[in-house]
C-alpha cells in the first residue's frame, strides 16, 4: 500500500521520481504527489486520481531541482483528495514528509499540537508527522526525527527533507518496507526494488527502527539510540525486464503464463526426479525436532491464505501432522495455543504483508519455530523468521496474485514431502512418485494455459453476470475459494465460493435460473459426490462451468461447459486446475473494462491493519 520515493544527486528529480512512481502503481493508489527543492524553496504538486494527472500538471510548468520525494497514497485517514494527498509540509513548507503506515497515537500528538498553536488543513495522520517534525527541529533534522519516532507508535516508513538543510534525505522504517538504492553522485530511496532498477542494483535492506540519512555522496544508518549501523549492500539479481509487460496487455496476463517458469524455478535444487531425497535449500529440520512438534500453524492473507489451505491438505495427507490455518489478522487476537512443540509456517508474496508479519512475531514471542515461504529475498518476515524457503516466482507486479500462488503450493508440497521423509509416512517409492508427477507440472500448466480462447469466449458470453458461484470438495474447495477470490479483485463481480457439501444447507436457495456455477471436480475420491451437488443447481436451473480431468466425459452430460485439465495425482491437481479459474477472472475482467492490474481500492503489498 502506498509508496515511497526519493532521489538525490545531480539530476533533475522529478523524471526519477515520476518513474520510480509508475514502477510503484501496483502497489495500489488513489492519488499521487512530489515535492522537490530548488534555490531555497520546496515545490509541492500533489492531486488525487491516477499519476498521470500529476504528470499532466508537471508538463504545464518547469520545476527544476535535483532533491526530492514523491508519493502515492492508498487512503487509510481521511478520502482521496488534493489536499489529503501526499507529501505533507508544516505550515511554513520548510519541511516535507511522504509516509506509509499508520501513525496510531495521531489523534493525541494533534491534540498537543494544536494546543501548541498548530493549524491542520488535512485529514491525514501523515500531517501530524510533518509538523511534529516541525516542532522539534532545531536545526538538526537528524535529530528531529529521532525526537518523533520516542513518540509515535505505529507501523510506519517515511522520508522528510528541509529547506535548511538540502543536502539531505532523512527516512526511516518500522514494519513498512523502505530500501535504499546506492548510485555513484546520487542515490535513491523506494519502497521497493522495481522503482530505482533502471539506475541501480545495488540495495540496502532497512530493519526496523533504522534511520537512513542519504545525501548524493554518502549512505548512513543509525539506530533509535543514534549509534551508527554497519550494513551489507544486497545486490538485485533479476533484470528489469522481468518487471515490464514484455508485450503482453497486463502484467496479469503476462504473470499467469510465466508460471511454468516459476513453478520449475521454485522446484530446481529442491526435488530432483527418480530420488527419494528433497532438499529445503539450507534448513535444517531433524527428525527428532520435528517429532516434537504437536501441531503446524499456517498463517497467511488473502491468496497466501488460500494456498495454506492446500498446504494443511497436503501436509496431513502426506506427513500425518496435525495443521491448522489462520488468517493473520485473526491470528494476532485470539490468544492462539502457541508454544515450542508448535511449528509456525507463514506465507507471504511481499515479505512485508503486516498482519501476517504481526502474526509471526506473537507466535515467535510464544516459542514457536517460524518457516517462512516468500518470495522477496531479505524482506521483513523473511529476516524475522528462523527459516526461509523462497518461492523463485520473480518479481509479480499485477495486484492480484498468480504465479506467486502457484509457487507456494510447490514450496508447501516440498514442505511436506520432506516432513513424510522424516517421518517415515511415506515410502521412498511414494514420495518419488509425487516428485516425478512434480517434475510434470511445468508442461501441465501449458496444457492448460492452452484452454485461454475457449475461457475468452466464455468471459465474452457472461461477462454480465451479477454472481458466480464456485463449488469443491476437499481441496478443490480451497482451489475454488482462490478462483472466487480473483474473480472479484479484478472484475467486481460478486462470487463466493462453497464447499459443495454445504449446498443443502442453505446456500442452494440462492440458485436460481441462468445463475453461473463454476464446478471443479479433480478429486477422484470425490468425483461422483461433487457430480451429485451439480446436478443440485442443475436442477434448480444454473448454467454450469465445470473443471474436471481429462477422461472424466461423463461431467458433459450434466455441465453446460466443461474444460479439462491433464491427469494428476487428485493431491496435485491444484497447481492445474486454478489456471483455467485465473484465466477465467482476467478476460470477465477484460471485457468489462476494468483496470486489471491496479484494481480498484486494492493494494499489491498490504503494510496496514
Amino acid at each position: 500500500m502506498c509508496g515511497i520515493v526519493g532521489y538525490i544527486g545531480n539530476k533533475q528529480a522529478i523524471p526519477v521520481l515520476i518513474e520510480g512512481l509508475q514502477k510503484l502503481e501496483y502497489r495500489g493508489y488513489d492519488s499521487a504527489g512530489i515535492a522537490v527543492y530548488n534555490q531555497g524553496k520546496i515545490n509541492i504538486r500533489k492531486f488525487k486520481g491516477r499519476l498521470s494527472v500529476l504528470e499532466e500538471h508537471l508538463k504545464k510548468e518547469t520545476i527544476e531541482g535535483s532533491l526530492g520525494i514523491g508519493h502515492t497514497r492508498w487512503a487509510t485517514h481521511g478520502e482521496p483528495s488534493d489536499i489529503n494527498s501526499h507529501p505533507h509540509s508544516n505550515v511554513s513548507g520548510d519541511i516535507v514528509v511522504v509516509h506509509n503506515g499508520i501513525i496510531e497515537n495521531y489523534m493525541q500528538i494533534k491534540k498537543f499540537l494544536k494546543e501548541k498553536g498548530y493549524e491542520f488543513i488535512s485529514e491525514t495522520d501523515t500531517e501530524v508527522l510533518a509538523h511534529y517534525v516541525d516542532y522539534f527541529y532545531n536545526g538538526d533534522l537528524i535529530e528531529a526525527v529521532k525526537n518523533v519516532l520516542e513518540k509515535v507508535r505505529g507501523s510506519y516508513a517515511f522520508a522528510v527533507i528541509s529547506k535548511s538543510e538540502p543536502d539531505k534525505i532523512v527516512c526511516v522504517r518500522k514494519e513498512n518496507p523502505l530500501i535504499v538504492g546506492v548510485g555513484e553522485g546520487e542515490n535513491f530511496i523506494a519502497s521497493d526494488i522495481p522503482a530505482i532498477l533502471n539506475h541501480t542494483r545495488k540495495i540496502y535492506l532497512l530493519n526496523e527502527n533504522e534511520l537512513a540519512i542519504i545525501t548524493k555522496d554518502s549512505i548512513s544508518f543509525i539506530n533509535e539510540e543514534g549509534k551508527n549501523i554497519e550494513k551489507d549492500i544486497f545486490e538485485v539479481s533479476w533484470d528489469v525486464a522481468a518487471a515490464e509487460k514484455s508485450g503482453f496487455e497486463h502484467f496479469m496476463i503476462k504473470e499467469i503464463h510465466e508460471q511454468p517458469k516459476a513453478v520449475k524455478d521454485t522446484m530446481t535444487s529442491r526435488i530432483i526426479a527418480d530420488q527419494a531425497s528433497i532438499k529445503l535449500d539450507d534448513i535444517k529440520l531433524t527428525k527428532e525436532e520435528l517429532e516434537k512438534f504437536s501441531k503446524v500453524f499456517i498463517i497467511a492473507c488473502g491468496t497466501a491464505f488460500h494456498a495454506g489451505m492446500v498446504g494443511k491438505y497436503v501436509i496431513e495427507k502426506l506427513a500425518r501432522i496435525p495443521v491448522e490455518v489462520d488468517i493473520a489478522s485473526e491470528f494476532r487476537y485470539r490468544s492462539p495455543i502457541v508454544d515450542d512443540k508448535t511449528l509456525t509456517i507463514i506465507i507471504s508474496q511481499s515479505g512485508e504483508t503486516l498482519d501476517t508479519l504481526a502474526a509471526l512475531k506473537e507466535a515467535k514471542k510464544n516459542g514457536s519455530r517460524i518457516l517462512s515461504i516468500v518470495n522477496v529475498v531479505g524482506s521483513s518476515i523473511a529476516r524475522e523468521s528462523h527459516d526461509v524457503l523462497y518461492t523463485w516466482a520473480g518479481p509479480e507486479i499485477a495486484v492480484a496474485s498468480t504465479k506467486a500462488y502457484t509457487t507456494q503450493l510447490i514450496a508447501l508440497y516440498t514442505v511436506a514431502l520432506y516432513m513424510a521423509k522424516l517421518k517415515g509416512t511415506l515410502t521412498d517409492a511414494q514420495i518419488t512418485e509425487i516428485k516425478n508427477e512434480m517434475m510434470e507440472l511445468p508442461n501441465q500448466i501449458e496444457v492448460a494455459l492452452s484452454h485461454k480462447a475457449t475461457i475468452q469466449k466464455f468471459a465474452t458470453k457472461n461477462s454480465n453476470a451479477r454472481d458466480i458461484f464456485y463449488l469443491g470438495r476437499g481441496i478443490d474447495y480451497a482451489v475454488a475459494l482462490e478462483g472466487s477470490l480473483k474473480l472479484k479483485e479484478i472484475s467486481y463481480i460478486h462470487s463466493e465460493a462453497y464447499a459443495a457439501g454445504e449446498l443443502k444447507h442453505g446456500t442452494i436457495a440462492l440458485i436460481e435460473k441462468g445463475t453461473i456455477v463454476v464446478a471443479l471436480l479433480t478429486q477422484d475420491a470425490l468425483y461422483e459426490k461433487t457430480l451429485s451437488n451439480i446436478k443440485e443447481v442443475k436442477a434448480r436451473g444454473a448454467f454450469v462451468f465445470a473443471i474436471a480431468k481429462e477422461g472424466n466425459t461423463d461431467i458433459e452430460t450434466v455441465a453446460d461447459y466443461t474444460l479439462y485439465i491433464p491427469e494428476v495425482s487428485d493431491i496435485l491437481s491444484p497447481i492445474a486446475s486454478v489456471i483455467p479459474l485465473q484465466l477465467l477472472a482476467y478476460y470477465m475482467a477484460v471485457e468489462k473494462g476494468c483496470d486489471v492490474d491496479k484494481p480498484r481500492n486494492l493494494a499489491k503489498s498490504v503494510t496496514v491493519e
